[in-house]
């Protein structure tokens, strides 16, 4: 029977195939399907390719809660499109609550760095995790040849084996949310949109092949915080965790008081609570520091936001060679929608830390982050900010 693919100006022809010297009708793929459009692209190319295609969606939080929900990802209307785009291109699907693990490997973590005073990234934690520790493992049972996604971010096989890159499209590239990728994770990963020019040509190709989700708009939340209050969701995981404090300058005087460190990000400048007060001579306020200890936010001047050097633990090291003493030039990334910045990063003390040092001063470094290394497009790794000087 004559499928959707089956008509001129589809892609089969011109893929290069997932698996080398492997034709894509003997190979078996799993997409994680988010119910989006870019994963939604990915399981229909693969599928016009010829692969045997089997998509997977993780139900991770509360699916009442989701339903109908805009502008975030893994919602629980996108399990119902993740279902109907499957259906539409012929391919097996399955939905795995992954609920439990979600909240514990999570939204728990996401909850205790906030009243650490950090400022954690979920997103990564979730990739690390659930998305590609489980599913990986999820994809091996299956018999399953490779995991594909629909991350904009390129891999590439190098003098050493696979190599992770930007994607081809600086605007959406994805590189920044995978560095906790290993180097075993990576030499079963694929991501077929990371060559693409730009997010309109994945559209264009959800038009070709007829999906529902062509025009859906992207997530933009955190999945489980709808509306992006941070405040709300830690309060219901850690209740009566957020307990007020004051509102200091750098010299310690009292400028107001708040209701909690989980409502403060290094560099934040409005919503401080002290009536927006403003220095002529040096500018607006903003958050220089969290002691959430003594439960005190520190604020003052922008030029008490610059950073020169920065700690790291947790650092991922995909580069073949270890990292030597004496240190390398890269360029890292300190924020998502940062452009990198030259910068030189050396071992520290204890195993699994970094000390990066910054040719010119950053600023909003916030501890709780990601610091991500490159070497051009190439990605060497990363790890988690715990401090700056």
């Amino acid at each position: 029977m004559a499928t959707v693919f089956d008509r001129p100006g589809t892609t089969r022809e011109a893929a290069q195939p997932l698996v080398p010297g492997k034709a894509p009708t003997e190979t078996k793929v799993v997409v994680a399907m988010s119910g989006g459009v870019d994963s939604s692209v990915t399981a229909a190319l693969l599928a016009d390719q010829g692969y045997e295609v089997i998509g997977l969606t993780l139900q991770l939080y509360d699916h009442g809660a989701a339903v109908g929900r805009k502008n975030a990802c893994c919602a629980g209307s996108d399990i119902h499109d993740a279902r109907d785009v499957a259906a539409k291109i012929g391919i097996a699907h399955y939905v795995l609550d992954y609920q439990n693990r979600f909240r514990d490997d999570v939204m728990e973590e996401f909850a205790d760095a906030y009243l650490r005073g950090e400022t954690p990234i979920p997103c990564i934690t979730c990739n690390q995790t659930v998305k590609f520790r489980d599913l990986l493992g999820l994809a091996r049972d299956l018999g399953a040849d490779c995991l594909a996604t629909g991350h904009y971010v390129r891999r590439e096989m190098g003098a050493h084996g696979p190599e992770l890159h930007r994607a081809a499209d600086a605007q959406r590239d994805q590189s920044y949310f995978l560095f906790a990728t290993t180097r075993s994770q990576l030499e079963m990963l694929r991501f077929p949109l990371g060559p693409m020019a730009d997010k309109d040509a994945t559209r264009a190709l959800a038009e070709r092949f007829g999906l529902g989700v062509a025009a859906k708009p992207d997530s933009q939340d955190i999945c489980f915080v709808p509306g992006g209050n941070y405040a709300d969701v830690i309060e219901k995981l850690r209740p009566g965790a957020a307990e007020p404090g004051d509102i200091v300058d750098q010299a310690g005087n009292v400028l107001g008081r708040h209701d909690g460190i989980i409502g403060f990000t290094i560099g934040q400048r409005r919503g401080l609570g002290i009536g927006g007060r403003k220095d002529e001579a040096e500018g607006p306020l903003y958050v220089l520091g969290i002691d959430a200890e003594a439960r005190r936010v520190v604020v003052g001047p922008r030029a008490g936001l610059a950073r020169t050097e920065i700690s790291l633990k947790g650092v991922n090291w995909l580069a073949p060679a270890p990292l030597e003493a004496g240190g390398r030039e890269v360029a890292v990334k300190v924020r998502s929608a940062r452009a990198p910045v030259p910068a030189v990063i050396t071992p520290g003390t204890d195993a699994g830390t970094v000390s990066v040092r910054f040719d010119s001063p950053e600023f909003g470094i916030a501890p709780g982050q990601a610091c991500v290394f490159y070497d051009g497009t190439r990605v060497l790794g990363g790890g988690w900010i715990t401090a700056g000087g």
